[in-house]
């Protein structure tokens, strides 16, 4: 992430922590060590302060290595950190300026091994990063982490406490509608709903042997009072803004006769497919929606928020990326949060599964010439964003190609990029820069020439990041 030999241009920030460590070794490191694992990764500089201008510059450390062996001794003892996520290659004694550092790579930890705790607890050890350093999570941070660590889809659980009575079968029949116009003839066709959903993965047999919602099935059908009582924090919320701001329409969960999930999707969609669009828009904006409702963390606070103003639709959900940012645009790999809702969608031809909605979605759009979609992620709370705009171009592209100083801002926001992102392939930095694939090989391999980036992999699975 970093080029050491030109440290000074570097500033603390929410991935980078430097650290003096002039008398020893800093017992925050360890704070800063579960924040970056849990958050989005990030490097820890022993040897380095901070001065009054944020930049960091190196000192000298009179024994780089005794810190080293001191950092393997505690991130491998279960009782000062849980689990140990680093390999060899994460540190290092780096030499910049004629001074010797440390450097701590510390990658997002799998969300199997999160929250990544201290002091052998995890309510009162788990960490964050924000723009303003490490701070300690929230039971309820630690809690999602937790959820989101179980090999089984949330949405599988079994609501024994509930029966059948619990899902508007309104809303199934109309499911049904639809499923039979996707379709046609299926095997489901004839039976009654009890079979239907227990087919479908919205109901199971509990330990009494009657059938009970699963929470998929109380979601995608069940009265939004009964979701309520799983999901104290449900609540599904569509807005449709004028110019200066003012609401012109909401939809809302418990409001007008949206009981669900499905019953909010459906209400949804009529608001923004539009027919004077092409069919392929409207499929990649369905997939957006469905994207959003199946990824909540429906236990999450804030519940789903859709927005809709001028020529610009935002998705947002409670929930963190199971995977990372990057494996989520690229596509291919796929760790869905609530499996069964992916499933009753793709029954109604909603979504495309597998990790290829949000990679259709960036291609639809750069197909378009608008502005490339904006997918971030925020911490607390957890949440997703996802912003369409329907007009422009990427910001980037306004920059002059001719003549060096184009150049010059091409390979600024390429590195800025890099340093947020981690790494890229080089069709990611051809969206970043409104290029072609050929125009961003060329800039990337200018900066490997400099020395500022290195590439790994080859063929199609090469990507780059900045050198460390």
């Amino acid at each position: 992430m970093i080029d050491f030999q030109e440290i000074e241009k570097y500033k603390e920030n929410n991935r980078i922590e430097a650290k003096r460590a002039t008398g020893g070794f800093p017992g925050s490191l360890w704070e800063t060590y579960s924040a970056f694992a849990n958050t989005l990764g990030g490097v820890i500089l022993l040897g380095v302060e901070e001065f009054p201008d944020k930049s960091l510059h190196p000192v000298k450390l009179p024994y780089p290595e005794g810190l080293v062996l001191q950092f393997w001794a505690e991130v491998n003892d279960p009782e000062k950190v849980s689990v140990n996520i680093l390999s060899e290659e994460n540190v290092s004694v780096i030499e910049t300026e004629g001074k010797r550092i440390v450097a701590i790579t510390v990658p997002r930890a799998m969300r199997y091994d999160r929250p990544v705790y201290i002091n052998g607890s995890a309510a009162g050890g788990t960490y964050r990063r924000n723009g303003e350093g490490d701070y300690r999570c929230s039971p309820g941070e630690v809690q999602a982490m937790a959820r989101d660590a179980a090999l089984k889809s949330q949405d599988m659980k079994i609501l024994e406490y509930m029966g059948l009575e619990s899902l508007d079968m309104r809303t199934v029949t109309r499911y049904r509608q639809r499923m039979r116009q996707s379709r046609p003839g299926h095997a489901w066709e004839l039976l009654d709903h009890g079979k239907f959903l227990y087919r479908l993965g919205a109901a199971g047999r509990g330990a009494d042997r009657r059938l009970h919602p699963t929470a998929a099935g109380l979601l995608m059908f069940g009265r939004c009072n009964e979701i309520c009582r799983e999901y104290p924090e449900y609540d599904l919320v569509y807005r449709e803004e004028g110019d200066r701001g003012t609401v012109r329409k909401t939809l809302r969960s418990g409001a007008g006769g949206l009981e669900n999930v499905f019953d909010f999707y459906s209400a949804v969609s009529e608001e923004l497919l539009n027919p004077d669009n092409s069919e392929e828009v409207n499929g990649a904006m369905e997939e957006a929606m469905a994207n959003c409702l199946i990824n909540t963390d429906y236990y999450g606070i804030g519940g789903v928020e859709i927005s809709k103003r001028n020529r610009k639709v935002v998705f947002s959900n409670p929930g963190s990326f199971r995977l990372e940012l990057e494996e989520a645009r690229a596509g291919g790999i796929s760790d869905p949060r609530n499996e069964m809702l992916i499933k009753m969608f793709k029954l109604v031809n909603v979504g495309e599964g597998a990790g290829k909605g949000i990679p259709n979605i960036f291609a639809v759009w750069n197909r378009q010439g608008w502005a490339a979609p904006r997918l971030k992620e925020s911490f607390d709370p957890d949440r997703i964003t996802l912003e369409l705009e329907f007009s422009g171009s990427p910001a980037v592209s306004r920059i002059p190609r001719r003549g060096k100083s184009g150049r010059t801002l091409e390979q600024a926001a390429v590195i800025e990029y890099l340093t947020a992102n981690v790494s890229a392939a080089p069709g990611n930095i051809a969206e970043l820069l409104n290029v072609t694939g050929r125009q961003a090989r060329e800039v990337l391999a200018e900066l490997e020439e400099k020395e500022i980036v290195t590439a790994e992999g080859r063929g199609r699975g090469r990507r780059y990041r900045l050198k460390a």
